[in-house]
């Protein structure tokens, strides 16, 4: 298990996953310089200490605090244990792609809600919908498929894609 800064999520991994770009006002926070360095000190040790990151970036430990504080508040980034599912006792992921007829953000709400559903995403292309679902085994799996995506008023058909091997999972993008 290791940590990770993970930008644009929120600090409850059920709760809608809304983008910075998407924030409750409309606008994207203001990110300067030394906010993008402390962002990237935390994605490459999340456990990093203040007074090491403020170094970094020439600032107080006190200072970086309340940077990283600022940022969390904003859900521009969260602090999370990221782990490998399999030795927490989820032995299936799948990658499921979603055709919908009508509303495709009420799908998407839908979708939010269900704990099993990692990862959200509109997409252009092929699928409507994509969405990574992290369940206990292959029964779990279907069930959830089955029983409640396919449920879902709007939902036209899925698509299921079960991961084999899990090569590789970071957060390591960094900042622009």
């Amino acid at each position: 298990m290791h940590s990770e800064v993970v930008a644009s999520r929120s600090a409850d991994p059920r709760d809608s996953r809304e983008s910075p770009r998407e924030s409750r006002n409309g606008s994207s926070p203001h990110l300067d310089a030394v906010s993008l360095a402390i962002i990237e000190q935390l994605q490459e040790d999340g456990r990093r200490p203040y007074a090491a990151i403020g170094k970094a970036v020439g600032l107080s430990e006190a200072a970086v605090r309340q940077r990283v504080q600022k940022l969390l508040d904003q859900g521009v980034m969260q602090i999370v244990a990221v782990t490998d599912p399999l030795t927490v006792g989820f032995r299936r992921q799948a990658m499921v792609g979603i055709h919908v007829e009508g509303d495709v953000e009420s799908v998407a709400d839908a979708l939010t809600a269900m704990p099993e559903c990692e990862y959200v995403v509109m997409t252009a292309g092929s699928f409507d919908l994509m969405v990574e679902i992290v369940c206990e085994d292959d029964d779990h799996l279907l069930e959830v498929i089955n029983r409640r995506i396919r449920a879902i008023p709007g939902v036209r058909s899925t698509e299921s894609f079960v991961y084999l091997k899990l090569k590789k999972q970071t957060y390591m993008w960094g900042t622009r």
